[in-house]
């Protein structure tokens, strides 16, 4: 109730129960059918209550908010789900074995838990090694290894390097 304040309804046709509503924050206008739950911001159909476009129009017609409300969210069908019976599932060693179907999972659809997602990119010609040229080592200029395996690495009195004591 409080965010309608900067809500006025602009103009109404009463008799169809249709209003605009100018948003007096944005200049936005935005239009309520009451008769068909209905608004523009689209909150009014999605969660079946009155949004607060749908208030300022009940507010200005001294019309009931609450009776837009839909009955999903009253206390008397709250209350027919919980009048249902709950059987007790017991403790599960005195359950008789199950007779029906075996379920076999697809492990083509199981999702990987460790490292990084699979590539679903399609692959062209420039992925080909071919085109791309040999592979030459950003620290030595060298074809054949990356950076990361170039023997130089290491350092000079390291493994594969020069001089030594």
């Amino acid at each position: 109730m409080q965010r309608v304040g900067n809500k006025i309804v602009h103009r109404f046709d009463r008799r169809n129960e249709v209003f605009e509503v100018r948003e007096m924050s944005s200049g936005r206008v935005l239009v309520v059918n009451l008769a068909r739950r209905k608004c523009d911001c689209g909150h009014f159909q999605v969660e079946r209550l009155p949004c607060r476009h749908v208030i300022a129009c009940c507010a200005n017609q001294r019309l009931d908010w609450q009776v837009y409300v839909s009955n999903v969210y009253k206390i008397s069908q709250i209350c027919k789900i919980y009048k249902i019976e709950f059987v007790p599932v017991g403790d599960t060693a005195t359950w008789t074995d199950y007779q029906g179907p075996t379920m076999i999972a697809n492990p083509a659809l199981r999702r990987t838990l460790k490292g990084h997602p699979k590539s679903t990119r399609y692959l062209n010609e420039m992925d080909s090694r071919k085109m791309r040229g040999p592979q030459v080592c950003r620290l030595c200029g060298r074809q054949g290894h990356s950076h990361s395996r170039c023997p130089q690495r290491a350092g000079p009195s390291g493994v594969g390097g020069s001089g030594g004591s």
